[in-house]
């Protein structure tokens, strides 16, 4: 920090030139390289005595208006520097109060921020010629030649100096033109109207988004649009009959539902014209169009957006919001602070949620048809073919695949087979109702030799006939009350519905990169149960 203090005397100007005042810092300067700086210590101090005696500080170090604080008998002392004597390793201080306390020779000080300016002046007590300068206030220092003088000084006196937080309101600044090289953007003319309020009633004002000539404001509560740059003029019906452009800031309407970003603007994307973003007070997540706002958590997810969202430790956790511009689907990554963090996605062209994904970002962006995403403080690109399948963050994962039949609901069914229709490399590692369970299916495996199609017949592996792979179910549940015990051998399980989970490892996908886990249908064989 430096500063000058500025004498007009008669026609001249006298310039007071104060030396850097800088605070302690962690290395002691003008070192190369830099080395850590030697605590401070105190020399010696009596009781009743303003000053301390301090060694191994640095004398440019320590400034007037600096905090000084050190801990005696488990007592933590901060005073105020008002003036500093003497330098090199040993320097005097005086303090802001007096000490009634002997401090204790090598007490450790420590030195904070310059918090008081008002000190300043007692810094150069001593004056030194060369601190002072004479600068001539006439033109060519002739006699009655033109005098210049400070020039005009913005003044204004605030009746209520204190900070306002307003966070309902927009404020805009002067113009910015870079063909005439103007540029306002620093100027807040309290003389213009240059704020426009939304309802506070709906909240702190989040995410500002422009688009065309509008600028979509994005409260807690509701999201609303303004023009920008003209005003509107409604007939009764609410249609805008014509526009001026008198106003940076125009009229600001509401969109319909009450609807808002919640607390977590980070959920925010946008395509084209569409936004997404998620209201975590109405546990939904939101699309912003033309149409107006669509609560497209309840596609399917209704239930599990309504848990998730609501969960108390998300107040200090993040909802990530990303556009995938490989996939055309929004992203969603929910991360509380305590639980589990999940990401998934939504795909317009489905018009529901399409998946769940293994990696947890901490932001991602798309650009030029690639999606990246930012882990770590490293950023990946996704969709490599270089990169084997299901891998996010040098990290391998298996895919999954989670479907439930329920035919014929409100019968009692036995579930016997079950088939599907892709690739080669799927296995049923979960299948079970709500009373039964079957042992697992593995994968189908091409027998190559003889013994090779022996032994399959014997084992419990998927089947292929007509490019449909098949197996049968197993029921490996324990017997039940009232039931005939036939062993692990009996074929089928029985209840009202069925929960089936297909996965692969990519094994056979990493032979060949380009090569995709694909599954297209699952059917399973049931009969019903006699009553």
């Amino acid at each position: 920090m430096s500063a000058t203090i500025e004498i007009k005397y008669y026609n001249s100007f006298w310039l007071k030139k104060m030396a850097t005042i800088v605070a302690v810092s962690d290395v002691e300067p003008n070192s190369s390289p830099p080395v850590p700086n030697t605590a401070p210590t105190v020399g010696n101090q009596t009781a009743g005595n303003n000053t301390l005696s301090i060694v191994n500080a640095d004398a440019d170090s320590v400034g007037v208006g600096q905090i000084v604080s050190y801990t005696l008998s488990g007592t933590l002392y901060t005073f105020t520097i008002i003036k500093k004597d003497a330098g090199g390793t040993n320097t005097v201080l005086t303090l802001s109060l007096p000490l009634t306390t002997t401090v204790v020779v090598g007490t450790v000080l420590t030195f904070g921020k310059i918090i008081n300016n008002a000190w300043l002046p007692s810094r150069y007590a001593t004056t030194v010629d060369r601190d002072w300068y004479i600068e001539e206030a006439r033109i060519r220092g002739g006699y009655d030649n033109t005098s210049v003088d400070f020039g005009v000084k913005a003044y204004i006196v605030d009746d209520s100096p204190n900070r306002e937080k307003l966070i309902s309101t927009l404020i805009y600044s002067g113009v910015f033109n870079s063909k005439t090289g103007v540029n306002n953007t620093n100027q807040f003319s309290v003389a213009d109207d240059i704020t426009r309020t939304v309802d506070p009633a709906q909240g702190s004002i989040q995410k500002l988004y422009a688009e065309d000539t509008n600028l979509i404001i994005f409260q807690e509560l509701k999201v609303s649009r303004a023009l920008i740059d003209k005003d509107a003029v409604y007939s009764a019906e609410g249609q805008p009959m014509t526009t001026s452009g008198a106003q940076v800031i125009g009229q600001i309407q509401s969109y319909a539902g009450n609807y808002g970003i919640g607390s977590h603007p980070e959920s925010f994307a946008v395509y084209g014209y569409r936004k997404y973003f998620t209201d975590n007070y109405q546990n939904v997540v939101l699309r912003l169009s033309q149409d107006g706002i669509t609560e497209i958590s309840a596609y399917g997810m209704l239930d599990y957006f309504r848990d998730q969202l609501s969960n108390p430790s998300l107040v200090d956790g993040y909802v990530y919001g990303m556009w995938d511009m490989h996939n055309k689907q929004y992203v969603v990554s929910i991360q509380p602070t305590s639980g589990e963090n999940v990401t998934l996605s939504f795909d317009e062209e489905s018009n529901g949620w399409t998946s769940f994904f293994s990696y947890i970002p901490n932001f991602g962006i798309s650009l030029r048809n690639n999606f990246y995403t930012i882990n770590e403080g490293k950023i990946w690109k996704h969709y490599i073919n270089s990169v084997p399948k299901a891998t996010f963050y040098n990290t391998f994962y298996k895919s999954n695949v989670t479907l439930v039949f329920n035919p014929n609901v409100s019968v009692s069914k036995s579930f016997l087979t079950i088939n599907y229709e892709g690739t080669q490399n799927w296995g049923l590692t979960s299948f079970y109702t709500e009373t039964d369970n079957s042992a697992i299916v593995q994968q189908y495996f091409f027998p190559s030799t003889l013994s090779g199609l022996e032994d399959q017949l014997f084992q419990n592996k998927f089947k292929k006939k007509e490019n449909k792979y098949f197996a049968n179910i197993l029921n490996i549940s324990a017997v039940q009350r009232g039931e005939v015990e036939w062993g692990q051998s009996i074929s089928g399980i029985k209840g009202f519905y069925s929960t089936a989970t297909f996965t692969t490892d990519n094994a056979t996908v990493d032979a060949n990169l380009n090569e995709k886990a694909e599954l297209y249908a699952v059917s399973a064989e049931y009969v019903e149960s006699s009553y």
